[in-house]
């Protein structure tokens, strides 16, 4: 039997890292154009608690993957799972989870390390006004709608391998072939 206890961790988690890339999108940095004291242009910021929170989301998302990929042995490790549909829908899931994890992990990742870049001085020789990248509008975004795919996949994961693993084994009689038989 699933345990209730590991799920509403588990939840807890996933909405925390999903609150995190939440406020990480509304929080992302914008640019102006100011002048030095030497008359040039160039980008000022305002604060980087975006990048923070991005990578605060990520580390709890990793933590929630671990978590289950722990008590389930990670699929591959530990005893045959007995033949069911419950295993087959452990199998989908398992894959699915790892490949909305994947693209959680690089939204969050991606839109973190590209918040914190910060052009300066870019066009020194020329006269045209540096231009103040900025993060594209949507990629935290994208990130907290794949946590919540991810929570989703990884706790219908392991429900089902928890009803896949549980009962009697598949055959309850020896299926060896005896030799003292013919």
């Amino acid at each position: 039997m699933a345990s209730s206890l590991l799920l509403a961790v588990v939840f807890v988690f996933d909405l925390i890292a999903f609150g995190l890339a939440v406020a990480a999108e509304q929080r992302r940095n914008t640019a102006t154009l100011a002048k030095d004291t030497a008359g040039r242009d160039y980008c000022q910021y305002d604060s980087d608690i975006a990048t923070g929170l991005g990578v605060g989301s990520l580390f709890i998302l990793v933590a929630s993957q671990v978590i289950i990929m722990v008590v389930t042995r990670c699929l591959c490790c530990g005893k045959a799972m007995r033949p069911s549909g419950s295993r087959s829908w452990a199998i989908c899931l398992f894959i699915t989870s790892w490949v909305t994890f994947i693209i959680a992990a690089s939204c969050l990742l991606a839109g973190s390390v590209r918040n914190a870049y910060h052009t300066k001085y870019r066009d020194l020789m020329g006269e045209r006004a540096p231009s103040c990248q900025t993060l594209r509008k949507g990629v935290f975004a994208a990130g907290a709608a794949f946590i919540v795919f991810t929570g989703i996949t990884s706790e219908l994961y392991y429900v089902s391998f928890s009803k896949a693993n549980n009962g009697p084994p598949p055959y309850a009689r020896d299926t060896g072939v005896r030799m003292g038989n013919l």
